[in-house]
């Protein structure tokens, strides 16, 4: 004889619970997607010392850099900043692509270049104590 299984009605709100909680995270990160990008730079970063501040624009900008380790070329466009051209064996920077949000990276390790995101003014908190 076979047993019958059925959904206990705990179990039915615990599934509720969670789908909800997923939709609603689903929804926030839609929203955060849709708004205009104002008021970011690029912090541009070799061997961990500050190399150029660059404001993500419209307006597309080259930036050349090279080091004795090889050289990288950045693009900023569409109020965004990528990796272009590198010398770099494996082009692993390639694949970040456009980052354009704050707390975004592009990590470039042969070079020992770190390009970062961050926003203009304190509207980003992180925390309240």
């Amino acid at each position: 004889m076979m047993k019958k299984i059925g959904i206990k009605k705990a179990d039915l709100i615990l599934i509720t619970c969670i789908l909800l909680i997923a939709l609603t995270l689903l929804g926030v990160e839609l929203l955060r997607k849709d708004q205009p990008n104002t008021g970011t730079y690029a912090s541009i970063r070799i061997d961990n010392k500050l190399y150029k501040e660059v404001e993500l624009t419209d307006e597309p900008q080259i930036i050349k850099i090279q080091t004795k380790r090889g050289y990288d070329i950045l693009k900023v466009h569409d109020r965004g900043i990528e990796v272009i051209e590198s010398d770099c064996p494996q082009k692993i920077c390639f694949s970040f692509g456009l980052i354009s949000r704050p707390r975004q990276s592009i990590i470039c390790l042969p070079l020992r270049m770190i390009v970062e995101v961050k926003p203009n003014s304190t509207d980003d908190i992180d925390a309240i104590l």
